[in-house]
């Protein structure tokens, strides 16, 4: 398969920025263990303490989606037979709660009845309801103006910040279901076990507002998230790279400040949903970095300069202070985000670098010359051995991941690869 397909669904080398036809190898020192979770995470049962009890999380005593609910989606997901056609009814969902339901129960049947990935057109954006208005970050009320006391405002803008992860996850499953083949189930089953997550994590959020005698909607928010998921619609891995390696990796270091207002405030509850919230999100950094760093290897990049390209491409963003213990534990390298960090990489080999980019300048004039031929929307390119027996013959470098690329290896990469 085309290793251009995990950087573009566009699936052509002419489409990728120039800085991808020509990008030279670099190393940066050996990352962070991988999550040591990671695995515990993805085999562990449905989680089903969607309701916030006294003592914590409890399971909710009702079904996931009730007569009460809005009728279309509850109507249409009897009829979604696939993980993909289930994320796009979520995301066309407009009613905040509603939402949240359909999102846990599309990961449970998709677990529970085996349904395919299948294949699926995202809308052009989420559905949102009337309330919260859509502002300019400079037209947030601060917090004195919001007419909102501290810990409602706060957990007000969580509360945002989760129901645009549902849609920025199921997002990532639907847009990029066409390429199944190359990127595998566990791509899917991650990013939906995220949106799953994602879902509890507003309902909690949700329910400590009403307690506190507010709702979602109360005040105005921002529509930047979703703007950041807009830039990289057309980029599997800077979707990765914009998503849980900056947005996801930011609520790391916003987390624990987050939970000292809370108490600060004397709002000991929020502060421990919100501590929870925090705890949870290392796995969805976490699986931003493996999946990553799997891209990365499919493409015979590294992932570290990859990274750093991908930033300054789409603009992204990085704002610290860090939380380096949370990206840490997480296996987030620090010289991929932190500049003084940045330990000195290797040398390259020039020679092999510009007979590299000969390689992909033949590969991009054979794919041009089959674009004629292409079908529809699905094309089916076997290029990856082509360019793997390429890799093989220019590189000269004795570096282990090129020693185990002549070994033959083609097993799936750790975070640790």
């Amino acid at each position: 398969m085309a290793m251009a397909m995990l950087l573009s669904p566009k699936l052509r080398f002419s489409y990728l920025p120039s800085h991808f036809h020509y990008t030279k190898l670099r190393f940066c020192s050996s990352p962070p263990p991988p999550w040591s979770g990671l695995q515990s995470w993805r085999e562990s049962p449905l989680n089903e303490d969607r309701f916030w009890g006294p003592n914590g999380p409890q399971p909710l005593l009702q079904s996931p989606l009730s007569s009460s609910d809005t009728p279309a989606p509850l109507e249409a997901s009897a009829s979604a037979s696939s993980l993909a056609e289930f994320g796009s009814l979520v995301l066309s969902t407009s009613c905040p709660l509603t939402k949240s339901k359909l999102s846990h129960l599309a990961f449970s049947r998709w677990r529970n009845e085996n349904l395919p990935i299948g294949r699926c057109h995202p809308p052009p954006r989420p559905a949102r309801p009337p309330n919260p208005q859509l502002v300019s970050p400079k037209e947030i009320p601060d917090p004195k103006n919001s007419g909102l006391p501290l810990n409602a405002y706060l957990l007000h803008n969580l509360a945002h910040v989760e129901l645009n992860a549902i849609d920025l996850a199921w997002d990532t499953v639907v847009r990029f279901s066409p390429f199944y083949d190359v990127l595998g189930e566990g791509f899917f089953a991650d990013f939906a076990h995220v949106a799953d997550d994602e879902s509890r994590h507003f309902a909690w959020c949700s329910q400590r507002l009403a307690e506190i005698g507010f709702n979602y909607g109360d005040m105005p928010a921002h529509n930047l998230l979703w703007r950041e998921c807009e830039k990289s619609s057309d980029n599997v891995a800077a979707r990765l790279a914009a998503i849980p390696l900056v947005q996801e990796a930011r609520g790391l270091d916003a987390g624990p400040r987050l939970v000292q207002k809370m108490v600060g405030f004397g709002d000991h509850r929020t502060s421990s949903i919100v501590a929870r919230i925090a705890e949870e999100e290392v796995a969805h950094v976490a699986v931003g970095v493996y999946w990553f760093m799997f891209v990365c290897q499919k493409m015979n990049r590294a992932p570290c300069s990859t990274f750093k390209e991908l930033l300054k491409e789409y603009n992204l963003e990085l704002k610290g202070p860090f939380n380096y213990s949370a990206r840490d534990e997480a296996g987030l390298p620090r010289e991929w985000y932190d500049s003084t960090s940045t330990k000195k990489e290797p040398e390259e080999n020039p020679k092999s670098g510009q007979q590299l980019s000969e390689v992909y300048d033949r590969l991009a004039c054979i794919i041009s010359m089959e674009k004629e031929d292409e079908e529809n929307f699905y094309p089916k390119l076997l290029l990856e051995d082509s360019m793997m027996l390429n890799a093989r013959l220019i590189f000269e470098v004795k570096e282990p991941r090129f020693e185990a690329m002549n070994a033959g290896e083609t097993t799936a990469p750790t975070a640790t690869a």
